[in-house]
């Protein structure tokens, strides 16, 4: 009957509160051929993108639509009739909804993912002295067309994995190599305790075109040698940072420590490090330029225009590991050690394994836990890293792929995860394994917490949209000249770290070794009772954190890692003092 009938033309439409709300047509229906448009009458920048994806790895559809406008969607127009999901990439765990497509036949359908290419893993360098040009280089990212032209430390993307032994002095000398118009650079050695010259200052200590800088890096703490970890280097220049990340200024670094090697971890071909970050591509394979229309700077640090915060996400359609999209790896059928790092600007992803087996969490980035944590799925934002042992065993001839999963913890306000394929695991082989996994792994060095906080980092967002905003730290932006705490060289530090904003931040502390004491005013988690130095905060969280400070005196930073945060205002500096 004409009544029944689905319509010619249909809107979604976004009010405000939507990253808390949802989309406020969280249904709607569309014929073959019809028209879809979408309507944001939020203040924020939001996507209507789909689940399911095509032939191309591309989502089925994908518009962003900046706050005030209305904007078609052509591609859902060509869709076979059937239901398809569709979220928000910049807060899929509240937004999300369903489009039906009806009609005869035909049209586009979802594809199940393809994994065509080899994982690359980074060339993996091991002297005291690590020499690492920046500079441009054509990459491998996706498996057909041309190469992607990136800036890199020493041509590939990720940079060359850095292995040292825990204790032995490492000097790192970067060589900036890269465009003129790339201007200077600075490189954070994230994770690891060393001097405040050393740190990758965002506005001092930094490397001129055409210009290099030695880092030295003794992998020591207190003069013992480092815990094993799984650290990363990145550049960290100010108003800079997202930018040259997402060009490619990215790599892995893993400090061995002899002592767990009693505890017969997957070691060797088995010890897989994995960089897993998002881009977006031109038809060409070049990369996109998502700042091409950044928010201007005033002179006070606050912005204006279009991507000021608080919508200021990058975030990319294809999802890479290693720097690949889609890969695979042949496995044996034994215990892998996965290191899982969280590279993007912005996603979070929640990891997952396709055919339910459990991560055994072994560690964080810094460190090994006391006691192993059996875990369905790993929630991990920006930076965060986490040491698992994956277990092959009786699965020859099986493929497994590593997913990221809709986050899952009942958050009703965070930021949620990306939803996708990241890399497929073929098992081909059987093999000895002389690997376990024990339950009790390495103690956490002891320290005297104080019963009271001694400072408050309250995360929030400032300004207004007729004057400019800002991402603040106590309410106000970062400024190059400006000591926001003192701490005396040798005490004990608790501090408290709230968001008081509407949006998830992952809050980094640079310097020393962070012991995470409450979470919401508890215990924390098993899997936060090691060492860390990245925290997810949701709206209205905060955590309690303490460090004993050794060895070094100087400036050193507190921020969001969520880069465009950070380089918009989200960054306070702190400076460790002489004794007294």
């Amino acid at each position: 009957m004409a009544g029944d009938a689905a319509p010619v033309s249909a809107s979604i439409v976004i009010d405000q509160g939507a990253s808390t709300r949802g989309y406020t047509t969280k249904s709607v229906t569309i014929s073959q051929d019809g028209t879809l448009s979408v309507v944001n009458l939020d203040s924020m920048e939001h996507t209507v993108t789909a689940d399911d994806r095509g032939e191309d790895g591309l989502p089925l559809f994908d518009v962003l639509v900046p706050p005030g406008s209305t904007v078609s969607i052509p591609a859902a127009s060509k869709l076979a009739p059937g239901t398809f999901g569709f979220h928000c990439s910049f807060h899929p765990s509240t937004m999300t909804g369903t489009l039906t497509v009806e009609g005869d036949s035909g049209g586009v359908t979802p594809a199940a993912p393809k994994f065509e290419q080899p994982l690359f893993s980074p060339p993996v360098i091991t002297g005291s002295h690590v020499r690492l040009r920046m500079e441009p280089a054509l990459v491998r990212m996706l498996p057909h067309g041309a190469r992607t032209p990136m800036w890199t430390f020493g041509g590939t993307y990720p940079g060359p994995t850095i292995r040292r032994p825990a204790g032995h002095d490492t000097r790192v000398t970067f060589t900036n190599g890269l465009p003129r118009r790339a201007r200077s650079m600075s490189v954070h050695f994230h994770g690891d305790h060393h001097a405040s010259a050393d740190d990758g200052q965002p506005d001092r200590f930094l490397i001129g075109h055409g210009h290099s800088r030695t880092y030295d890096f003794p992998l020591t703490y207190g003069g013992r040698p480092e815990p094993s970890s799984f650290f990363w280097y990145h550049d960290h220049r100010m108003n800079r940072t997202s930018q040259n990340n997402w060009h490619g200024l990215q790599g892995m670094f893993i400090v061995d420590d002899p002592k767990p090697s009693s505890l017969r971890l997957p070691a060797g071909r088995r010890d897989v490090p994995l960089l897993v970050a998002d881009r977006s591509f031109t038809a060409t394979n070049d990369l996109t330029n998502p700042y091409r229309h950044a928010a201007t700077m005033t002179d006070d640090m606050t912005f204006i225009g279009p991507n000021a915060p608080p919508t200021d996400v990058v975030i990319g359609n294809r999802i890479l590991v290693n720097g690949r999209f889609a890969p695979y790896l042949p496995v044996s059928a034994t215990r892998y050690r996965l290191r899982l790092l969280n590279g993007s600007s912005a996603s979070a992803y929640n990891f997952a394994l396709s055919d339910g087996r459990p991560f055994v969490q072994i560690g964080t980035g810094d460190g090994l836990l006391p006691h192993a944590v059996v875990r369905q799925s790993i929630l991990l934002g920006p930076a965060q890293r986490a040491d698992v042992i994956v277990d092959f065993h009786r699965e020859v001839g099986k493929k497994v792929v590593l997913w990221s999963l809709a986050r899952s913890d009942g958050s009703t306000t965070g930021t949620g995860t990306r939803v996708d394929a990241l890399m497929q695991f073929r098992v081909r082989w059987k093999a000895d394994d002389r690997s376990r996994i024990p339950s009790t792994l390495v103690p956490v060095p002891k320290i005297d917490i104080p019963t009271h906080v001694a400072k408050t980092w309250v995360f929030d967002l400032g300004g207004d949209s007729t004057t400019g905003t800002f991402w603040s730290i106590n309410g106000k932006a970062f400024a190059p000249d400006r000591v926001d705490y003192r701490v005396p060289l040798g005490s004990t530090q608790r501090w408290r770290i709230r968001n008081d904003s509407d949006v998830t931040h992952f809050v980094h502390i640079h310097a020393e070794q962070w012991h995470t004491v409450l979470r919401d005013g508890k215990r924390p988690p098993p899997w936060e009772r090691g060492l860390e130095d990245t925290w997810r905060l949701d709206p209205g969280e905060s955590v309690e954190v303490a460090a004993h400070f050794v060895d070094y005196t100087g400036a050193f930073m507190i921020h969001c890692h969520m880069l465009d945060h950070e380089d918009h205002g989200m960054m306070a500096r702190f400076v460790v003092t002489p004794h007294g």
